[in-house]
């Protein structure tokens, strides 16, 4: 029987762009994440004696363009002796898309592989795993506000505060809804070979990770918004400053920004950040979700909008 594992995406605050070491896919920096609840990817892991390869199907339809490092995360979790799996994966968001389906799908892959030979491992060791496939992955196995600590040779993740603690809300403003033309892996390498200001956003990241964390422990929203913008604008910096540029932005994206400045204007608690994709995501107090919600579906562009609150981090759910 097959088994089912859900995570959800989560968001960085605190950025993650480059890697330390891409054979063992280590990230360059350490970040601060939030974990997403009403959006999931759902693995469904069945391994059989009489499969002689491994399949897989992504929203009902064959991927073979994953099954490599999908089979490869296999490998890790259950090794490379294993029997061969079928993998069958349901998102209820768009993928590829700047919306973190990678690391949801890879967090739920893993916990949902070591259920199937025997449930070996805590909670750290499959984050391990899954940010070898996918390096923001690690985050997803973690609820709430999560911190990756980038190391030599390891990462080390934890909860810095529990969803319920400070429960945030975000307003996801869909303005492509097609896969973005270069995977986030490729556009750090570009990055680290071509950007000038690389080093320097190596050498700022452990500031902002010290200013959001005393926000976060604090509850201080405007700080955390200052440093949320701030580092997520450095980081398209370093993209947008690569030879070729990497712009993953659209008109609708900036229209999105400029959303949120004028809420801003008006005192609603909103920040704004960006991942490697044009999609825009809205982080606000409970109080002004409404309001944003709405001012953001109404701007020029959208496609559509996604309202979530903070969730928890990869689990086991019963099989449909």
């Amino acid at each position: 029987m097959a088994v089912v594992a859900q995570a959800q995406p989560n968001i960085a605050l605190i950025k993650y762009w480059g890697k330390r070491d891409h054979s063992l896919n280590l990230p360059a920096v350490s970040s601060l994440s939030i974990t997403l609840q009403s959006l999931w990817t759902r693995m469904s892991i069945d391994f059989n004696d009489e499969l002689t390869e491994d399949t897989l199907q992504v929203n009902d339809r064959g991927a073979p363009a994953m099954l490599a490092r999908v089979s490869h995360c296999l490998d890790l979790v259950a090794g490379a002796d294993r029997r061969r799996a079928s993998v069958v994966s349901h998102s209820n968001f768009p993928i590829g898309a700047g919306l973190a389906s990678s690391a949801s799908a890879f967090a739920a892959l893993v916990v949902a592989a070591d259920e199937e030979v025997g449930g070996i491992r805590n909670r750290l060791e499959l984050a391990r795993l899954a940010g070898a496939a996918s390096g923001s992955a690690a985050r997803s196995l973690y609820g709430g506000f999560a911190e990756l600590i980038a190391g030599e040779e390891q990462i080390d993740v934890r909860t810095v505060c529990e969803a319920s603690d400070w429960p945030l809300e975000v307003i996801v403003a869909i303005t492509a809804d097609g896969p973005k033309p270069l995977g986030s892996g490729d556009a750090m390498i570009r990055s680290e070979s071509t950007s000038p200001f690389y080093s320097s956003w190596l050498e700022r990241q452990d500031d902002d990770l010290k200013v959001a964390r005393a926000a976060l422990l604090s509850r201080d929203f405007a700080q955390l918004a200052a440093v949320a913008e701030h580092n997520c604008l450095k980081m398209h910096s370093v993209m947008w400053s690569s030879r070729p540029p990497v712009v993953y932005w659209n008109s609708a994206t900036l229209s999105c920004m400029e959303t949120i400045r004028a809420l801003q204007a008006e005192g609603r608690a909103v920040f704004f950040t960006i991942d490697a994709g044009p999609q825009v995501k809205a982080v606000c107090l409970p109080g002004d979700a409404d309001a944003v919600a709405v001012a953001l579906q109404q701007t020029a562009g959208v496609i559509d909008t996604m309202r979530s609150a903070l969730g928890a981090g990869a689990r086991l759910v019963d099989p449909a």
